[in-house]
């Protein structure tokens, strides 16, 4: 059964995307803790990323610290924080979460809402960073 991130993959669902090799894709959350909230997968469908291949798992990371990297340039926040939960979504994920304490980064708070073109600037300016 296809996830939500396999059909992102596929060009089934739009996404906002911040970077994509032949690997792996990152993208901005469309119920973000924070502006500029991102989720970095592998294209290759495994659920648990546990369960990748050791070689995949640490490009995963190298890709998600390029995307970090990007995101701190440009969004104004202390650190990206990093999540790996794994069961909103049956397809291995990193969130990269702009935060400046600790709560920024509670899955349990409401989710925040931005306007279309507020995130097509943001992706932009991410992807351009990259």
């Amino acid at each position: 059964m296809s996830s939500i991130f396999a059909k992102i993959i596929k060009g089934e669902i739009p996404c906002y995307k911040l970077a994509e090799n032949y690997e792996f894709l990152a993208f901005l959350d469309i119920a973000p803790l924070a502006k500029g909230h991102a989720l970095v997968i592998p294209k290759k469908e495994t659920d648990y990323i546990f369960d990748m291949e050791s070689h995949e798992y640490a490009r995963l990371w190298q890709f998600a610290m390029r995307v970090a990297v990007a995101q701190k340039k440009v969004i104004s926040c202390k650190r990206i924080g990093v999540a790996v939960i794994g069961l909103e979504v049956p397809h291995a994920h990193i969130h990269l979460v702009p935060i400046n304490g600790v709560e920024d980064i509670n899955f349990s708070r409401p989710k925040l809402s931005f306007e279309v073109e507020e995130m097509r600037q943001v992706a932009q300016a991410i992807e351009k960073a990259f």
